[in-house]
C-alpha cells in the first residue's frame, strides 16, 4: 500500500455529466489529492417550466463541499487567471466538454483525462454511442495525459470490457463510469510517485466523432436492420430513434433483427411475428417498444392493434449520419460549442 504523500496535491477537477461523478468520488476520496475546484458547465434551464438545473457534477460537488466554478468558457482569460491562481499542481478531467487551454495542460503533475474508449478509436464527443453503432465486442477506458489535440495525448493506462450483444448506451455508460473511478484510483499515486509512463498512442486506427443532432435519430430502410437495431441501443436516450410515416413521427424505444420474408420491399411497415416490424435492404427491424407522437410507451403489437391501417405504409426515407467513421482523426474537431 502506498504511504500518504507528505502534502496532497492541488488539483482542479473538471466535469459536467454523469460519467464523470464515480471519479470526482473517488477523487474527493482520495488522500493524495486536495481538490481546489471543481469546474463544470453552467446550470442550464430544463423541462417544461424552464427551472435552472445544475449538472451532475455541479450537483455532486455541492454535495461534497467542495468549491464550484461554472464558467461558460473555459478559455476566457479571466477564468484561466482565476484557476491559475489557485496554484493547480494537477488537474483531472472527465466527460467534460470544452478545449483546455495550455496554461492549465503546463501543471507540474500535467492534466488526465478519462476518456470512454480503447484510444486512438473513437475519440471526440461521443465514443459511447460510437462503439454500439460499430458493433464493436469491446470497449473500455483510457487515462491518457491530455495534449493539444482531441483525445490524442499519450495513455497511461487502459482498462477494456466486453459490449453485451443487448447493451444500450445508458448501461453502458454507467459501467464504464465505475471503471474510471477505479482506473483513477489505481493509477493516481503511480502517476504522481513518477512511476507510471505515457506511451504516445498508435497512429493506426484513429477515429474521431462528432456531437450528435437529432436527425441522427432517424431510421432509415436503406440500412440493414441489425445496423438500424444498434443505432436504436446506441441513440438512448439522446437522440433517441425514430420513423416518420406520412408526416408522423414514431419513436422507437426498443428494436430486434429478424429474417426478411420472401417479397419485402425495404421500407414498409409490415406484421410480424413479433407484432411490428420495419422492412430493410438487409432482414427486419422488430418494432418491440414505440411511442406515437403524444401517446404512450407500448409494445409494437398494441400499437398495430389500435392502427392497423399503418401495415403496409412507407416511411420517410433518410440516410443516417453516423458518428464514427473510419480512417486518421481529422486535425479540427467540431466537439466545442461556440
Amino acid at each position: 500500500m502506498t504511504e500518504p504523500r507528505e502534502r496532497p496535491v492541488r488539483t482542479i477537477f473538471l466535469g459536467s455529466g454523469s460519467f464523470a461523478t464515480p471519479t470526482l468520488d473517488r477523487l474527493a476520496a482520495h488522500p493524495s489529492v486536495d481538490i481546489v475546484s471543481v469546474v463544470t458547465a453552467p446550470p442550464r434551464p430544463a423541462g417544461r417550466r424552464r427551472i435552472e438545473t445544475p449538472t451532475p457534477i455541479g450537483a455532486r460537488a455541492r454535495e461534497l463541499g467542495l468549491a464550484l466554478r461554472t464558467p461558460n468558457r473555459l478559455r476566457d482569460p479571466a477564468v484561466i487567471g482565476d484557476l491559475l491562481d489557485l496554484g493547480p499542481e494537477l488537474v483531472v478531467l472527465a466527460d467534460y466538454g470544452q478545449i483546455v487551454p495550455r496554461p492549465l495542460l503546463d501543471r507540474r503533475f500535467g492534466a488526465l483525462n478519462l476518456h470512454p474508449s480503447l484510444l486512438p478509436r473513437h475519440r471526440g464527443a461521443t465514443p459511447i454511442p460510437a462503439a454500439i453503432l460499430a458493433g464493436d465486442a469491446e470497449t473500455g477506458v483510457t487515462l491518457i495525459r491530455m495534449d493539444d489535440g482531441i483525445d490524442s495525448g499519450p495513455i497511461v493506462a487502459v482498462e477494456r470490457t466486453q459490449i453485451a450483444a443487448d447493451e444500450a448506451a445508458p448501461g453502458l455508460e454507467a459501467r464504464l463510469a465505475t471503471m474510471a473511478g477505479d482506473l483513477l484510483a489505481r493509477m493516481l499515486d503511480p502517476w504522481l510517485d513518477g512511476t507510471a509512463r505515457a506511451e504516445p498512442q498508435a497512429a493506426e486506427g484513429a477515429t474521431l466523432t462528432r456531437p450528435l443532432r437529432r436527425d441522427d435519430g432517424r431510421l432509415d430502410a436503406a440500412a440493414p436492420a441489425a445496423v438500424l437495431e444498434r443505432q436504436i441501443r446506441g441513440y438512448l436516450p439522446w437522440p433517441g430513434t425514430f420513423l416518420e410515416i406520412e408526416g408522423q413521427r414514431l419513436v422507437v424505444r426498443a428494436g430486434g433483427v429478424a429474417a426478411s420474408v420472401p417479397g419485402d420491399e425495404p421500407g414498409r411497415l409490415v406484421a410480424d411475428a413479433d407484432g411490428l416490424a420495419l422492412t430493410t435492404v438487409d432482414g427486419r427491424l422488430v418494432l418491440a417498444e414505440v411511442q406515437p407522437a403524444g401517446g404512450r410507451l407500448m409494445t409494437g403489437a398494441e400499437f398495430v392493434r389500435g392502427r392497423p391501417a399503418v401495415l403496409g405504409r412507407s416511411v420517410t426515407p433518410s440516410t443516417p449520419a453516423l458518428v464514427a467513421e473510419a480512417g486518421p482523426a481529422p486535425t479540427e474537431s467540431p466537439i466545442e460549442p461556440a
